[in-house]
This record gives structure tokens, sequence and C-alpha cells, in this order.
């Protein structure tokens, strides 16, 4: 939250069961003002995270925030999908309703122009998929920064990756864009794998989420069984880190996140390693000044009490 206020944010996603919650948390919370969603391949096609991102906001009866779609795939390379993770539709487990509003009638760069420029104060755009549609508005038009207050998005790691051995997905799916972003100018903080697996949604966790007498609260303890048998399957997880929502908390409570600032890059062209973030945490590149705000210790406590009072907020309203 601001000094005047609600911090005005823009939700760039590719829901994602994580990305859903991270949508609910920032609908259930009076500190962020949703200004928009937008919508990027990544755990599923571009198609079906739209169509996800209007159920979510049909769920929590908020249909009145607008959708675009964006990018059906990076700058460039290859389409990589998290459907291994996040099932067919990208947002498998319980039925969700079906929504009445449909995405507007603007590409995701064009509504995230019009939201930043319209604002009359810097906008926070929240990244939880991959760069694509915002490292694609500032290759094109890169004075937009100065309406940027910053960029908090979930990728990269301090330390190993999961689409790869090194490299976190969102980072992976579209490295380019994510570079574009880091040399832009803008305040950027990021929310990797290394805090987001601190993040993990315990069997108390969802139980205190099943207890909510709502489908809000119910909806996600349901996420949270598919999620989580996704994260047992393939990198034995006993519980699953819910990554995204650490963006959105990162907003609403200074002290939920240490933070540590750090020159960060991403391998564009390793064979073994595109898409890795360099994270300089011990001054290692002295030619290299930091540009990069690393989100290195979450307090979990206080993260899902923020979380698990925000739905059950909305789940009740």
């Amino acid at each position: 939250m601001t000094d005047a206020g609600p911090t005005p944010v823009v939700l760039d996603c590719d829901p994602g069961h994580d990305d859903a919650v991270a949508i609910l948390l920032a609908l259930g919370s009076p500190g962020v003002r949703l200004l928009g969603i937008t919508t990027c391949f990544g755990n599923c096609a571009v198609e079906d995270a739209t169509r996800n991102a209007l159920r979510v906001l049909a769920l929590a009866g908020r249909e009145d925030v607008p959708v675009a779609a964006g990018a059906a795939g990076p700058m460039r390379g290859q389409v990589a999908l998290g459907n291994y993770v996040h099932g067919v539709t990208g947002l498998d487990g319980p039925d969700l309703p079906e929504p009445t509003a449909a995405p507007v009638d603007e590409t995701a760069t064009q509504m995230l122009r019009r939201l930043l420029t319209d604002s009359p104060e810097p906008v926070t755009v929240v990244v939880t998929g991959p760069m694509t549609n915002v490292g694609t508005l500032l290759s094109q038009e890169p004075g937009l920064v100065r309406h940027i207050r910053e960029i908090v998005f979930m990728g990269g790691s301090t330390e190993r990756g999961n689409h790869t051995p090194t490299a976190e997905f969102n980072t992976f799916a579209d490295p380019e864009a994510l570079d574009v972003v880091l040399r832009a100018g803008v305040p950027v903080r990021m929310v990797g794998l290394n805090l987001t697996h601190q993040a993990l949604a315990t069997p108390a966790v969802v139980e205190r989420m099943s207890a909510m007498p709502h489908d809000v609260g119910r909806t996600c303890a349901a996420w949270m069984g598919f999620f989580g048998s996704s994260y047992e399957r393939i990198w034995e997880f006993e519980a699953p880190p819910v990554h995204d929502p650490c963006t959105i908390a990162a907003l609403l409570d200074p002290d939920v996140i240490r933070w540590r600032d750090c020159f960060v890059a991403v391998e564009l062209d390793g064979t073994w390693t595109r898409g890795t973030t360099v994270v300089d945490l011990f001054g290692r590149l002295p030619d290299h000044a930091p540009n990069v705000s690393v989100a290195m210790e979450l307090d979990a406590e206080r993260y899902w009490d923020l979380v698990l009072a925000a739905l059950d907020a909305l789940g009740s309203a």
C-alpha cells in the first residue's frame, strides 16, 4: 500500500493454480487496487490462461476487473508450457463457475499501455508468468518506464531451477523478454524459487482453507490437492510451494519478505543453462551494479495469515 492508499496494480499472469491464488489475494486485500489482468502463455496455452482468469474472477464475484489476452509464445524460440504441472486446462481440479464476462477488445500490451498512461500515479506491474507481454511493450516503448512504479516478478532463483536443472520455468519460457526488463532502468523485484519454496501449503494450511464456509476457501483447498500431487510426483515435495501470491504479499506487508539488492542477469544462449538467472549475491561482479531487489527469506506464518485472511474476506463478502 502506498501512503496515498491502495497500490494500483496490473497483474500479468498465466493461471495456473498459484496464479489463481495470487488473483484472489489481490482481490481480497484492501491494500491493492487491481486495475486489470493480462494473460500470457506459460502454465497453459494463452487461450486457457485467459479463460482461467475469467473463471477465477467469476468465483470471486469480481467480473468487473478487465482481462486482456496476451502473448501466445515467446519473443524468440519455442513455446514451453507447464501443463505437466497444472493439468490440461492449466487449472485442473474442482469445477469453477462459467464466466459471464469476456476478454476486452484489446491485446495485453494495448491494455497495459492504456492502464499505465491513464493512471494518475505510477502503477506496479506484477508478473507471475513469462515476461513476454511486459518485455514486448518496453522494447517497443521504453519511455513507458516513467509510468511504472516497479515490476515485481515471480521467476528465477538464486539456486537451482525447476523446469530445467538450472532454470525456473518462467525465466526459461522467455529469457529475452526478461533481459529487456532487466535493462529497462525500472525498479525490479525478483521473487524466485529460493523464496517461494518457503511458501509451502502444508496440510495445516490446506485444512484452514477447507474449513472456510464458502466456495473460495474450499476451491483453493481443492486446487492445492491437484497442485500438490503434481509437486509430489515430479519434484518429491511433501507440500506444494505456492509461488505467485508471494509477489502480491510483498506489496501488502513490507515485513513478510527479506530482500537483498544484487546484480541479476539472465542467460540467453547457454547450451544447458538458457533461462537461468545469474544472481550476484556476494558482489563478485564489481563492474555490474545491483539492478534487482532479490527476495531471500519469507516469514511463512505471516505470509499464510495474510493469504488466508484475504481469501476468507473475499469469500465472505
